[in-house]
């Protein structure tokens, strides 16, 4: 039984991870690109090592597949931020059908942070 889930497991991940491949593909630009990949991508190794952590049954082999889960949620999401912020400043083109471009107007373009609120400094009135 465990080897029949662990190959559907696997099936899943193979799956996911045909998906992405087809985002890379087929996207029209960067950002949606990398979208497409972040999401199935995780996805799919996800499946993938939870599958080989049962196929094995090894308490090594399942620690270090339960690692790479865990690392891969908590860095591919940064990982796919920081790339597509590089390509934004960088000035990737948006695919024209893109409706709007919500991080116009939102960075300073000499430091590369966010523009702050104009902080209100009068006296409040009491």
């Amino acid at each position: 039984m465990a080897e029949i889930i662990s190959q559907i497991l696997m099936l899943i991940g193979a799956a996911f991870m045909f998906i992405a491949a087809l985002g890379v593909l087929r996207m029209p630009d960067l950002f949606i690109r990398m979208h497409a990949n972040a999401k199935s991508a995780t996805l799919g190794v996800m499946f993938m090592m939870a599958g080989l952590a049962i196929h094995f049954a090894d308490i090594a082999i399942t620690t270090r597949a339960v690692a790479v889960i865990l690392f891969l949620f908590a860095t591919s999401p940064v990982a796919a931020q920081m790339i597509g912020r590089a390509a934004y400043f960088s000035r990737v083109p948006i695919w024209e059908g893109t409706l709007s471009d919500e991080m116009q107007g939102q960075y300073d373009t000499k430091t590369h942070t966010l523009k702050h609120p104009e902080i209100d400094d009068s006296p409040d009135e009491a």
